[in-house]
Parts: C-alpha cells; structure tokens; sequence
C-alpha cells in the first residue's frame, strides 16, 4: 500500500513527464487556459525522478532549460500551516539551503484535494539569495510562501501559481537563435 502522499507525487510526476492518460485525466474539469498549458507537456516533458527517502525533495525534474527540486504537499485544507510540524520547518530550511547553494529554485507544489479545474499550486520560498540566470527570472516570477510574524512559513492555496500557468511560463521561449 502507497502512503497518501505518493497519489500526487506520481500524479505530479506522470503530469511534467508528459504522460497523455495522466494529462487526460487532469484536464478533465479545467478551464481551456489551464488545458492549454498541460497539453503542451507531452511535446515538452521533463525528464522526473522520484527521490527516494527523506532527501528533503519529492521530486525533481529536468528538462534542457530548467531543473529544479519539487517538494510535493496535499491537503484538503487551503492552507497548510508549517509551523504544526518541526519536521516541514527543517525540511524547507534544509532544501532552501541546498538549493541555495546550487542555484536552484526551491518549488513547492501544492495539491488541493476535491477541487475542480486546476488543483495543482506552485510556491518557492523567500529567500534574499540571489539566483542566477533564468532561474533568477523564474524564482522573481513565483509566488513566494507567505512567513507570519512569529516567522513561520505558511502556504495559501490561493496564493499560488496554478501549474498549468507555470508550464505556459516554461515554454514561453525555447532559445533558439532562428
């Protein structure tokens, strides 16, 4: 049996890998933005790994352009409170150090449980770290998880980036010189 968590993590996974049953079954209650965007991951998938254990990321996915650790979190409440939990304090802090000091953009993907359209919210964290290149562009972009004022991380469903925005993001240039 499959702990909850790994539902989305797989669901996440065959999304961003361009999976066309996968993508089927998610646009199935999406506006026509939101389907546009996942129906451009089949022509350009990421290539995803599962990380396995407790590496501090779900997730991570590579494409040519941009690569980046995903941590995936569900719930059927809007807002996930991190503070309930010293393990999602160190975690966060943990992954934003080693993104840090790899240039990477921390993601957060936020699964909202039994809602229709796009249930898929994407976060990073605040940080004064100053990314390089598109991922600099990419981490000013993305909405930031929200510290309340005992300075803890809070994430807000409706904050977020909807994923299918992202995807539309990512491909919005391929670099190509022609």
């Amino acid at each position: 049996m499959t702990a909850p968590g790994d539902t989305y993590e797989r669901e996440l996974k065959a999304i961003l890998t361009g999976d066309d049953k996968a993508i089927s079954k998610m646009v199935k209650t999406c506006s026509a933005m939101e389907k546009a965007g996942y129906l451009r991951m089949p022509s350009e998938p990421f290539l995803v790994i599962r990380a396995a254990g407790s590496l501090g990321v779900d997730l991570v996915a590579l494409r040519w352009d941009f690569s980046f650790p995903i941590e995936v979190k569900s719930s059927s409440d809007s807002t996930m409170h991190f503070s309930k939990s010293q393990r999602l304090i160190e975690q966060a802090g943990r992954m934003l150090d080693d993104c840090s000091r790899s240039h990477l953009v921390p993601i957060y993907a936020y699964r909202l449980k039994g809602i229709r359209g796009d249930p898929w919210r994407i976060f990073t964290i605040p940080t004064d770290h100053e990314f390089k290149g598109r991922n600099s562009i990419l981490y000013r972009r993305m909405p930031k998880i929200d510290i309340s004022s005992e300075g803890n991380y809070i994430m807000r469903w409706n904050d977020g980036m909807k994923l299918s925005d992202l995807i539309l993001y990512l491909g919005m240039s391929d670099y190509s010189s022609g």
